[in-house]
């Protein structure tokens, strides 16, 4: 998938806005930033981080992982898979400003397989060992 560029991604946040019925004002405030700061991620102007974003998906009810997808920082696959991790785990992975994208991806790959393996060995562990 390619990356979206900024603008659509300021325009999705205003028709969220917009569907929601809330005001700039209401949205910053919701979300804990500056109008200004708002007005420029919406004009194109600012590129959000990850953190952010989260703060914005809240403030507006929305899904954090649609304004993943649309700032670039996660894929339209990685999206669908991810549905399987935890959203704490997910969410402070892709809000940790000192990974790249790259480490992200990696992290989320490395935890989705010792969740998966822990939950379908879950089944057959075998009783535990009695103590002497």
């Amino acid at each position: 998938m390619s990356r979206l560029p900024v603008p659509d991604l300021g325009s999705y946040l205003r028709e969220q806005r917009e569907a929601a019925q809330m005001s700039v004002r209401q949205v910053a405030k919701a979300a804990g930033i500056s109008n200004p700061y708002l007005s420029q991620i919406e004009r194109g102007l600012r590129k959000p981080s990850a953190e952010i974003l989260q703060q914005l998906a809240k403030g507006l009810r929305i899904s954090a992982e649609q304004l993943y997808v649309r700032a670039g920082i996660l894929d339209d696959r990685a999206a669908g898979e991810r549905a399987q991790v935890p959203q704490d785990v997910t969410v402070a992975i892709l809000a940790d400003a000192r990974l790249n994208d790259r480490q992200r991806r990696v992290l989320l790959d490395v935890y989705r397989s010792f969740v998966g393996d822990a939950a379908d060995e879950s089944d057959d562990q075998p009783a535990p060992l009695a103590a002497n």
